[in-house]
């Protein structure tokens, strides 16, 4: 049974940093790709990131490029997202996804993953 589980998101100012936490069960991350959403109220779910369970690649939404990295651990079966230079803007619920398929790339989409986190909030503010 696959699981997913966030953790790491709250309060933080403009500027600072954050660093999200999914601990998977039920699979390998360096098997499976894997990939991190946002959804602000009111706004649809975007992807913010990816990487690749095929050969580790990754991509990132534009308007993190730069500031956010994506990771994984094999050893404690985790992908991490590090969030530097936090903006307003950033603030929404972020959830971890994951599936078998060969589906990160530029317009990956919340239905290409069938498993999914239950999501950890973000808030910044000033």
């Amino acid at each position: 049974q696959v699981q997913l589980v966030e953790s790491g998101g709250g309060l933080v100012q403009p500027g600072g940093s954050l660093r999200l936490s999914c601990v998977v069960s039920g699979f390998t991350v360096d098997y499976y790709t894997t990939a991190w959403f946002r959804q602000a109220p009111g706004k649809g779910r975007e992807a913010v990131s990816c990487i690749s369970g095929n050969d580790g690649s990754t991509i990132y939404t534009e308007s993190v490029k730069g500031r956010f990295t994506i990771s994984r651990h094999k050893g404690e079966n985790t992908v991490y997202l590090q969030m530097n230079s936090l903006k307003p803007e950033d603030t929404a619920v972020y959830y971890c996804a994951a599936d078998t398929g060969d589906v990160c790339w530029t317009g990956t989409r919340p239905i290409d993953y069938n498993s999914w986190g239950q999501g950890t909030q973000v808030t910044v503010f000033s």
